[in-house]
């Protein structure tokens, strides 16, 4: 288990039944936070895998070239 997913067991607390049986989950809004953009970075890669791919060189040198990015590829 990684060190992350170990850290947030910890701040984790559960909502049980009367036969302690697990019914919701409590984290800190922070852990939701990273939750919700992980399910979403994952969810986007899912729909993009089908669209045109481009090196990532070419998409750096057009950034450059605009402006947006000071980055220098060697």
């Amino acid at each position: 288990m990684d060190a992350r997913r170990e850290a947030m067991q910890k701040n984790v607390q559960f909502v049980v039944d009367e036969e302690g049986h697990r019914k919701a989950i409590i984290l800190p809004i922070e852990e939701y936070e990273e939750m919700l953009e992980d399910i979403h970075m994952g969810r986007a890669a899912r729909e993009s895998k089908s669209e045109p791919r481009r090196p990532f060189e070419d998409v750096a040198k057009e950034l450059r070239a605009a402006g947006e990015i000071d980055v220098v590829i060697s």
